[in-house]
């Protein structure tokens, strides 16, 4: 068994709907999700401002390249083309396995160029850390600790500040 914690984010065409199907898609293996997040893009100014949301998800036959694999899927069922011009660039879907933890709760570790885990830069992000604050709020992220005591640092609690609830987005009723 493994439990992870994913992030969805998209800002191309219906972002809602694709943050919606996102979920749905994962009904059978998620345990809660966050509130949606409108952020302004990161890493690549020039685009649309993004929906983001994190999940945390639980599946006795996973691990960590299958969660990868199921993020992909969701992903390519979204219509997500990559652009390696632009690493950082718009999407339709973004999904990304920020951390696992196998049956006994040991973070799994991952230096695989495809799949590092925990997220090399989740620690820095601030639309990933307070949604998922909203469904672990003692919650830590492997190998750098808190998420509150993450969240409250520069450059992160700078991002935080341009982060947008959007309760008007609910995700949770639809499980």
């Amino acid at each position: 068994m493994s439990r992870a914690v994913l992030a969805l984010g998209g800002n191309l065409g219906d972002r809602y709907a694709r943050l919606r199907d996102a979920v749905r898609a994962l009904d059978d293996v998620l345990l809660v999700v966050s509130g949606v997040y409108e952020t302004p893009p990161w890493g690549d100014p020039a685009q649309p401002d993004y929906l983001n949301a994190v999940a945390l998800v639980v599946d006795p036959q996973a691990d960590a390249r299958s969660w990868l694999d199921r993020c992909r899927a969701l992903e390519r069922a979204a219509g997500r083309e990559r652009d390696p011009t632009r690493p950082y660039g718009p999407r339709s879907l973004d999904v990304d396995v920020i951390a696992v933890w196998s049956a006994d709760d040991t973070p799994v570790r991952s230096d695989d160029p495809e799949l590092i885990l925990p997220h090399p830069r989740a620690h820095l992000r601030a639309f990933v850390l307070r949604p998922w604050i909203d469904i672990q709020p003692y919650g830590q992220l492997p190998g750098h600790g808190w998420l509150t005591d993450l969240l409250n640092r520069d450059p992160v609690a700078t991002d935080l500040l341009e982060l947008r609830p959007r309760p008007d987005l609910p995700l949770e009723s639809i499980q």
